[in-house]
């Protein structure tokens, strides 16, 4: 089996650091800045050795768009018999779609399967991470053909590794400066950006 991708920095951190984003990212009030974002946020999910479905992400975003443009207000760009296109509702339907998506992707970027949160309700949604990441990466295994024998290896691989995670905290490893580093590196870009939309929008 092979053993899924892991950076070195310890999940916790890089945790705290997604929620860092996070805010950042939900108060930025630039359509275009915000889209600079996402685009940073795939590229952190890349370095970090995961994948995300472009194709499906555009997909996504397209349908809020036209299910916003439903409600048209503002100045009427283009119409298309009984469908009118308006600025405002096209501006307000692509910001939702991206504040949408940017949260899934920065998740993925920045939330890992070996992430442990204190208390019970912490244990509980380090578990749930720790599966769905599995399901995701392991959805192969579940065909129509070998249904039943997919669910019992992918089960089977589940359980080997939550006893294997059980002799092995992976928050036990140092930090080291370079982990750090790298972490601001990837906080303060995102953190500028919103600046630099929120100083924009208060120009005259």
């Amino acid at each position: 089996m092979k053993e899924p991708h892991r950076t070195h920095f310890r999940s916790g951190d890089l945790f705290i650091a997604g929620l860092i984003m996070m805010a950042a990212f939900l108060y930025n009030p630039s359509t275009i800045l915000k889209t600079l974002q996402c685009v940073l946020f795939l590229w952190y999910v890349r370095l970090g050795g995961k994948r995300n479905k472009l194709l499906m992400t555009l997909i996504v975003i397209l349908c809020i768009v036209i299910f916003n443009l439903l409600v048209p207000y503002g100045k009427v760009l283009a119409e298309f018999g009984a469908l009118r296109i308006t600025q405002g509702a096209l501006i307000s339907g692509l910001h939702k779609a991206l504040t949408l998506e940017g949260l899934i992707i920065l998740s993925k970027a920045t939330i890992r399967s070996d992430l442990r949160l204190p208390g019970s309700l912490g244990a509980l949604l380090g578990e749930s991470f720790r599966v769905f990441e599995r399901i995701t990466e392991r959805k192969n295994l579940i065909t129509r053909k070998h249904f039943i024998e997919g669910i019992d290896e992918l089960m089977l691989e589940l359980s080997t590794e939550q006893g294997a995670g059980n002799q092995h905290n992976p928050e036990s490893q140092p930090r080291t400066l370079v982990d750090i580093l790298l972490l601001v590196a990837m906080i303060v870009p995102v953190v500028v950006l919103t600046a630099l939309g929120a100083w924009v929008l208060l120009l005259p």
